[in-house]
C-alpha cells in the first residue's frame, strides 16, 4: 500500500495544496485557491481606509480558505482513500507576520481593531518598516552585536523585529493588545492543531534567533526602545523547534472541514523556498537551490558557520538538520518580467503574439533568443523592488543603460533576463569569496518550467551547470516530505528528511550547461554590471534615493 501526505504552498497571491505519494514523490493531484483579498497595498477591506507607501497586507481568513477548499479538492480529484493520508505540512512566504491574542485569534478579526492597518497580516514585501530597520542596523553595528555578521551586516525591513517595532512606534495600542507576534506559517499550524510552536527556519532567518545564542539580549532591545526590553520573554515567547517536528495532530474540527482523518500528524511550518531544497534532492553542501518566481531565494548548505556580505542569514539546521543553511535573494525577478509585459510592451507586440497564439512572455522569449550575448547593446540593474542581496537596500531602483531610438521590446526583455542573472552571479561570487562552496545550481519554481532562454542565460552568466526540478510544485512537495517525517516510520512515513529525499526528490534528466563562447562575453558584461552595481548601490551616487524622496515629497 502507498501512503500519502499533503503539502500546502502559501504564495503571495494564492495557496496550492498538493497530494504527494511517499513512494516516489509524485504529485497525485493539486488544487489552487486564489486569496479572496489578494495583496492589500492600497486600502483595507470593509472600511476602505487608505494604506501608506510600501505597505503590503493580507487577510488571515484567506489562508484558512485554502485549507477548506483545496484540501478536499485534492482528495476528491485523486480518488485516494483519506485513511491513506498520514500527514500534512505547509510552507509560506516569510517574513509574513501578524499580532494575535491569547487564543491565537488575529487582532484584525476583532471588531475593535479591524479598521486599524497594524492589526492585519504584514506580507513579506511590506517595506514600510525601513526606518526601523535602519536604526536596528545602526545600533547593532555600533554595539558590535555578534548576530549582525550572520545576516550579511544588515537586517531587512521585511523581517520580524523591524515590523514589530513599526507597530510599536505607529500603533502602540496594537502592540499592547497583541499577546504574541507570530509568523503566518506558525499561525496556520496553530489553527490545524491548536498548538502554537515557532519553527527554527523562520525564527532563524527572519527573527534573529540563533540555535546556540537564542534571540539578541534584552539590553539590545532596550537600547532600540525601552518599551522593547522584554519583547523576547513576552511577545516572542514560545518554543522554537526544528523542521520536521510534529507540531501536533489534526483537530476534529479541521478534520471535518477537510475530509482528512482526525489525529494525523501536522508538521511545523516552513518557508516556501527552503522547503524546496530537499524536494530537489539537495542534502549536502556545494549545491545552490534557486527558488525562482516573482523573486528568487538562493539557498546553499555548509558544514560550518561563515559570514558573507548581504546574505539573508546563516542558520544551523535552518534548511536541512545537521548543516548550516545559507540564504540570499533577489527581491524581484519574475515580477520585473511581468512589469515589462504589462507596462512596457507596445500594442503591435501584443497583436502579433495573439495572432500567433502565444502569450507575450513566449513571444518575447522567442524573439530575444535570436540575439547573441551583448548584441542588444543594453545593460540593466535588476532593482525594480530594491536589492535584497548583497546590498540589502529596499530604496534602490531599476536602471536601463544603452537605449537608442532603434531599441526593440525583445532587446529590453533580454536585458532584464540578463540583469537578474547578473544579480544571481553577484550572490554566487560573494558566497565563494567568503568560503561557502557553490559548484552547481538547482532551479525550481515557475520560471524554470516556462523560460528555457532564462535558464541558459543563468548558466552562461554564472558558468555553472543547472539542474531543473521535475516537480511543478517543489515547495509543496518539500512540505509534504516534512509531513512524512513528522508522521514518522511508525505511521508509514520517514525517520528523517534525508530518507524522505532519497525516495521522493525528483529532478529532470536534462542538465543545462554553460556555453563557452557565451561565458566569455557575459563575463565582460558582468564587469560593467558590477561597476554600475557599486556606483549606484554603495553610496557613490545616491540619485535613486533622492528621486524616491522627491516622489514622496520629503527631500529637503
Amino acid at each position: 500500500m502507498t501512503n500519502y501526505t499533503i503539502g500546502i504552498d502559501y504564495g503571495t497571491q494564492s495557496g496550492r495544496a498538493v497530494l504527494v505519494s511517499l513512494q516516489d514523490g509524485k504529485e497525485v493531484s493539486d488544487h489552487v485557491t486564489p486569496y479572496r483579498h489578494g495583496v492589500m497595498d492600497t486600502e483595507l477591506p470593509h472600511s476602505g481606509k487608505k494604506l501608506g507607501h510600501e505597505w503590503a497586507l493580507q487577510h488571515p481568513n484567506d489562508y484558512l480558505e485554502v485549507i477548506t477548499k483545496s484540501v478536499p479538492a485534492v482528495i476528491r480529484q485523486s480518488g485516494v482513500d483519506p485513511t491513506d493520508i498520514i500527514g500534512i505540512g505547509i510552507d509560506f512566504t516569510a517574513c509574513t507576520m501578524l499580532p494575535v491574542d491569547q487564543q491565537f485569534q488575529p487582532l484584525c478579526l476583532k471588531e475593535d481593531f479591524k479598521d486599524h492597518p497594524h492589526s492585519w497580516v504584514k506580507l513579506w514585501k511590506h517595506h514600510a518598516a525601513q526606518n526601523e530597520a535602519n536604526k536596528i542596523n545602526e545600533i547593532a553595528e555600533a554595539r558590535e552585536e555578534s548576530f549582525l555578521p550572520r545576516y550579511g551586516g544588515k537586517i531587512s525591513s521585511e523581517w520580524m523585529i523591524a515590523k514589530i517595532w513599526q507597530i510599536l512606534n505607529e500603533a502602540p495600542e496594537i502592540y499592547e493588545e497583541a499577546d504574541q507576534f507570530v509568523e503566518a506559517t506558525d499561525w496556520v499550524i496553530s489553527q490545524l492543531t491548536g498548538n502554537l510552536l515557532r519553527n527554527s527556519c523562520t525564527a532563524g532567518y527572519k527573527a534573529i534567533w540563533h540555535k546556540q545564542d537564542g534571540y539578541p539580549g534584552s539590553d539590545f532591545f532596550k537600547e532600540l526602545d525601552p518599551r522593547l526590553e522584554n519583547l523576547v520573554e513576552t511577545k516572542l515567547r514560545g518554543e522554537v523547534v526544528s523542521l520536521g517536528t510534529k507540531a501536533g495532530i489534526l483537530t476534529k474540527e479541521m478534520a471535518e472541514l477537510t475530509g482528512l482523518p482526525e489525529g494525523i500528524a501536522v508538521a511545523v511550518g516552513n518557508v516556501d523556498a527552503h522547503a524546496a531544497v530537499p524536494a530537489v534532492g539537495v542534502v549536502e553542501p556545494g549545491k545552490m537551490v534557486m527558488a525562482m518566481g516573482t523573486s528568487i531565494c538562493h539557498m546553499v548548505l555548509g558544514k560550518e558557520e561563515k559570514s558573507a556580505e548581504g546574505m539573508c542569514g546563516v542558520v544551523e539546521d535552518g534548511i536541512i538538520p545537521g548543516y548550516y543553511g545559507y540564504e540570499a535573494g533577489q527581491s524581484a525577478v519574475g515580477d520585473i518580467f511581468e512589469w515589462f509585459v504589462e507596462e512596457g510592451v507596445p500594442a503591435y507586440v501584443k497583436e502579433e503574439a495573439n495572432r500567433r497564439g502565444l502569450n507575450i512572455h513566449q513571444y518575447l522569449e522567442e524573439k530575444a533568443s535570436l540575439y547573441r550575448p551583448g548584441e542588444t547593446g543594453l545593460l540593466a540593474l535588476d532593482w525594480w523592488n530594491g536589492n535584497r542581496s548583497v546590498l540589502v537596500d529596499t530604496e534602490l531602483g531599476g536602471l536601463f543603460l544603452g537605449m537608442t531610438l532603434q531599441t526593440k521590446p525583445e532587446e529590453m526583455y533580454r536585458a532584464l533576463l540578463e540583469a537578474t542573472a547578473f544579480g544571481t552571479r553577484m550572490i554566487v561570487d560573494t558566497f565563494k569569496q567568503n568560503g561557502v562552496e557553490v559548484n552547481e545550481l538547482y532551479a525550481c519554481g515557475g520560471l524554470p518550467q516556462k523560460n528555457r532562454l532564462l535558464m541558459q542565460i543563468y548558466s552562461d552568466v554564472t558558468n555553472l551547470p543547472i539542474k531543473i526540478a521535475d516537480s511543478k510544485h517543489t515547495p509543496a512537495v518539500g512540505a509534504a516530505m516534512f509531513a512524512a517525517v513528522a508522521a514518522g516510520e511508525e505511521a508509514g512515513g520517514y525517520s528523517s528528511i534525508l530518507n524522505a529525499a532519497d525516495k521522493m526528490a525528483r529532478i529532470r534528466d536534462e542538465i543545462i550547461r554553460p556555453m563557452k563562447e557565451n561565458v566569455v562575453i557575459y563575463d565582460k558584461i558582468y564587469q560593467e554590471y558590477k561597476r554600475l552595481h557599486d556606483y549606484f548601490g554603495r553610496g557613490e551616487n545616491d540619485v535613486m534615493k533622492k528621486l524616491r524622496l522627491l516622489r514622496s515629497g520629503t527631500l529637503e
